[in-house]
């Protein structure tokens, strides 16, 4: 029988993280700080929104680019958050998810052999979507000494005559690193004079916990050569509702709305009418959201300090990404054997790109007790593996 599959995708790993999850289901006890889900509820006014889109008969197809009425906000919201404009009919597309919005922006953007620049570590599906769109992903290592920033520097020395794309992660999965201004202005220098395009993918943008979020797209020349990617995943804790958005220049988005038309239609109608009001009345649950984060934030990074693990601080995102390399063990290693012998899950960073390696992500997208209890078990083990170092 001929083979019947695509050899791209049997070169494509699976992603790294789905392993301890699985075995954490059938651990009893077992505590997991892999998941990269918000703990809260979608807020009721939101999830009430959605409830009567569908008592009220609003369950057929939208326009393949989404209700107008959410696009509507979605612009109302950029400018009020950034200060950038886009155009609601021509500019903005609602997608199944953020994840949708990087796949097809690629398949968009990218012509076969072209060189996508990703910053590792970084979100697992940047470097599988590239190879898939027929691109070669180019992977910028980057360091804890930097916190884990992109400089200026890094990309310079990435860039060749083929590369064409730069996805900017930020702020960042898994290491919770933010790009500030000036470290956005000196990348957009060196994009503008390469003739470069930035998928910038801001999903956790309402996550920062450092001053107000900032965008590339604020950097004067930049938006023209921008796709916006964000969602309401995480922000408003809606990740199964599936929806997200990209924006951009409209001589992209014509191009990504085919593709969205033919793979998939259009996104999920009720959870469009629902995103509606998480944008117009919504404020005040991220806000309150983003304080309980950042609580478990500090108390993570107090933990850390007291038991002797080198981490930096994190400004975005609801992620950690402490170091392990004192104990001379591969992250995947100290993630396994911390599993068996402590009952808690953690992700290695190697999932996230070789350049993971001597690192670990924890999620503090859970309640302060179960992360009290989780990193409890954490120091226990970590004392143990101190004194067999003895």
């Amino acid at each position: 029988m001929r083979n019947p599959l695509s050899d791209t995708i049997v070169t494509i790993k699976p992603s790294g993280i789905r392993k301890f999850f699985d075995i954490v289901s059938e651990m009893e006890d077992a505590i997991s700080l892999g998941v990269g889900e918000p703990d809260f509820d979608t807020p009721w006014h939101i999830r009430d929104e959605g409830i009567y889109s569908l008592e009220k008969g609003r369950t057929f197809y939208t326009s393949n680019a989404g209700l107008k009425q959410l696009r509507e906000e979605i612009a109302h919201y950029l400018r009020r958050r950034y200060q950038v404009s886009y155009d609601p009919l021509h500019e903005i597309m609602i997608t199944v998810g953020g994840s949708e919005a990087i796949d097809i922006a690629l398949r968009a953007m990218v012509n076969p052999g072209d060189e996508v620049l990703i910053p590792q570590p970084s979100y697992v599906s940047y470097e599988p979507c590239a190879v898939l769109a027929g691109a070669k992903p180019v992977i910028i290592p980057l360091k804890a000494e930097n916190e884990f920033r992109l400089t200026a520097q890094e990309l310079l020395d990435a860039i060749t005559e083929k590369t064409k794309i730069l996805i900017l992660p930020y702020p960042n999965n898994p290491t919770g690193a933010i790009m500030e201004r000036e470290d956005l202005e000196a990348i957009a220098k060196i994009v503008e004079e390469k003739d470069l395009f930035v998928i910038s993918d801001e999903i956790y943008s309402e996550l920062t916990y450092k001053g107000n979020p900032v965008s590339i797209t604020q950097i004067p020349g930049m938006r023209e050569r921008t796709v916006l990617i964000n969602g309401f995943s995480k922000a408003y804790a809606m990740t199964g509702w599936r929806l997200g958005y990209a924006c951009g220049p409209e001589v992209i988005l014509k191009q990504m709305l085919k593709i969205h038309q033919f793979a998939i239609m259009c996104a999920p109608t009720t959870s469009q009418y629902a995103a509606v009001e998480a944008l117009k009345n919504g404020d005040d649950d991220v806000a309150e959201m983003r304080e309980q984060y950042n609580q478990r934030r500090r108390y993570l990074l107090h933990a850390f300090a007291e038991m002797g693990l080198p981490c930096f601080e994190p400004y975005g995102a609801f992620y950690v990404f402490p170091c392990i390399k004192e104990f001379g063990m591969t992250s995947d290693e100290f993630a396994t054997r911390f599993l068996q012998e402590e009952k808690v899950a953690v992700v290695p960073g190697t999932a996230f790109g070789d350049s993971g390696e001597g690192y670990i992500r924890i999620s503090y997208a859970y309640s302060l007790e179960n992360l009290k209890v989780a990193i409890g078990r954490l120091s226990h083990f970590v004392k143990k593996l101190k004194a067999e170092k003895e």
